[in-house]
């Protein structure tokens, strides 16, 4: 009955473990404590038992943890992107979350150049290399062309080694001077299925190995649909104001070639009234003065002035 009591006051020191959200190694002391108060076998095996699945629920609320953590960060940048307006500021913004959000050393983004036909540096965050900075890739070429070519998302825990990818000496003498190991790389579309368009690719990459898992996958693709969004309307609003100078330049030119029409009829009016009414030369040379704000003077076929300078208002 005594050691029955012991069991069930250990398995229930797992229990305030787990309600407390104590580190995992905790857990482990609690079979080393019945083992030293005498526990027999069978209360041990039970111990040990439910050691194991009080650290699987452990395990369980850590990852709900985390998740919810980054869905916040995730629903907090979505809205952070949906107030920018400046694409410049949009991507910066995507590339600096992406390093948050994923914990990684460096993130950064590319997007395509469609006169060069291949895909650029665009931004990066925690980057130290110029050489890094300045990379072109074509498409296929590297990690990045990789994405970017089939738009699915690829990692890799060490991109030196992993030949998955096609290697080409300008890439991999970027990545070694920035110094970078695992590698996580995901498209940023816009729409869905065969309909949908790359826009670009979005990174996180650390200097050391790392194996990014499943979750931390979908977390880069979920940021890299809002950023898609965020960065086509961005470019929408961008065109909009482009056009909208546009027009208003237009506009003005509209404006004022509207009122040289409306000068100029008001002055053949004028003229021609003055004519009608019996005006002569020095009146005509008088009020084209006057009209054009002026000194005229009216000469003959030989060069002899006709009128005296009339000078303009």
């Amino acid at each position: 009955m005594p050691k029955n009591t012991s069991a069930a006051a250990h398995l229930r020191r797992l229990l305030e473990l787990l309600a407390a959200g104590a580190p995992a190694e905790d857990f482990g002391a609690v079979a080393t404590e019945a083992r030293r108060s005498g526990a027999g076998a069978g209360d041990l095996a039970e111990i040990e038992q439910a050691t194991q699945a009080a650290l699987r629920v452990h395990s369980a609320l850590r990852q709900h943890q985390r998740r919810e953590a980054e869905l916040t960060a995730l629903f907090d940048t979505a809205g952070d992107l949906a107030a920018l307006r400046d694409l410049d500021a949009v991507l910066r913004s995507i590339v600096r979350r992406a390093r948050m959000l994923l914990g990684t050393d460096t993130a950064y983004l590319t997007l395509p150049d469609e006169e060069a036909g291949d895909t650029f540096m665009r931004v990066t965050d925690g980057s130290v290399s110029v050489l890094f900075q300045n990379l072109r890739l074509q498409l296929g070429e590297g990690l990045g062309g990789l994405v970017a070519q089939t738009a699915r998302p690829y990692a890799t825990p060490d991109y030196r080694t992993d030949e998955r990818f096609h290697h080409t000496h300008s890439i991999d003498a970027g990545v070694l001077d920035e110094g970078l190991v695992a590698i996580l790389g995901v498209p940023l579309l816009l729409g869905s299925g065969s309909g949908g368009k790359v826009i670009g690719a979005l990174f996180a990459a650390d200097r050391t190995p790392r194996t990014f898992s499943p979750d931390e996958v979908a977390l880069l693709c979920s940021l890299a649909n809002h950023a898609a969004i965020a960065i086509d309307t961005a470019k929408a609003m961008t065109d909009a104001r482009v056009a909208l100078a546009e027009l208003a330049e237009a506009n003005a030119v509209i404006r004022e070639r509207s009122a040289a029409m409306q000068r100029a009829e008001e002055s053949h009016d004028r003229l021609s009234d003055l004519v009608l009414r019996g005006g002569d030369v020095a009146d005509v040379a008088a009020a084209v003065a006057d009209l054009l704000r002026g000194d005229v003077t009216v000469f003959d076929a030989g060069g002899w002035p006709l009128t005296e300078t009339a000078r303009g208002a």
